[in-house]
């Protein structure tokens, strides 16, 4: 069993710690996206993509480099009393502390997950009804039919009117990973109470 949370800790941590060290060059792309937002709306026709665009790109910033954050301990804690507890007691208090946070990641990722699915579009429970409507309105309609009967591809309500599904995708990846990192972080707590070095 500390063999398998061995295991885990070195993939989960070696697997985010790659992605997170790839998402910190994020930072330059949405810095470039506003440079170049600032140039058109000085000298050109200002660009309706570039606040867009900008905003998906601190999303995957954030979202991608999460779970890297946790694991180098940067991200924001209350330290008023935890600072001067032995490494005993924080072990406890965060192996205890860190399960609010995997329950809240589960919901989250919930969440996350239908409105991906929303953003794809609308699909009905009933699966042979569903396809059995949707090959009748490509027979009788053709494809256009079809597609209204399959549903929408959500699009921002802005005037560049981006698809919403590539942000959403990204969003379940970075709070998938955010939870695989969360599990890590348990297990780490636990081999530090049982005496290891995680």
């Amino acid at each position: 069993m500390l063999s398998a949370m061995r295991l885990y800790v070195r993939y989960v941590d070696r697997f985010n710690r790659t992605i997170g060290r790839l998402a910190m060059y994020g930072i330059f792309v949405m810095a470039a996206i506003l440079l170049w937002s600032s140039i058109s709306k000085t000298f050109f026709l200002p660009s309706l993509w570039t606040l867009e665009v900008a905003q998906f790109a601190l999303v995957a910033y954030y979202m991608l480099g999460g779970p890297y954050s946790v694991q180098m301990g940067s991200n924001v804690r209350m330290d008023l009393f935890y600072g001067t507890w032995s490494w005993r007691r924080k072990a406890w208090t965060d192996a205890f502390t860190v399960l609010f946070l995997i329950f809240y990641l589960v919901i989250l990722l919930w969440g996350a997950l239908s409105s991906t699915a929303y953003s794809l579009g609308h699909f009905t429970p009933d699966t042979f009804g569903f396809y059995g409507t949707l090959i009748g309105a490509f027979f009788t309609g053709g494809p256009e039919a079809a597609a209204a009967e399959l549903g929408h591809l959500e699009r921002s309500a802005t005037a560049w009117r981006p698809y919403l599904w590539p942000v959403k995708v990204i969003m379940c990846v970075g709070i998938f990973l955010m939870l695989l990192q969360a599990v890590s972080e348990l297990c780490k707590d636990i081999l530090r109470l049982r005496g290891d070095k995680a």
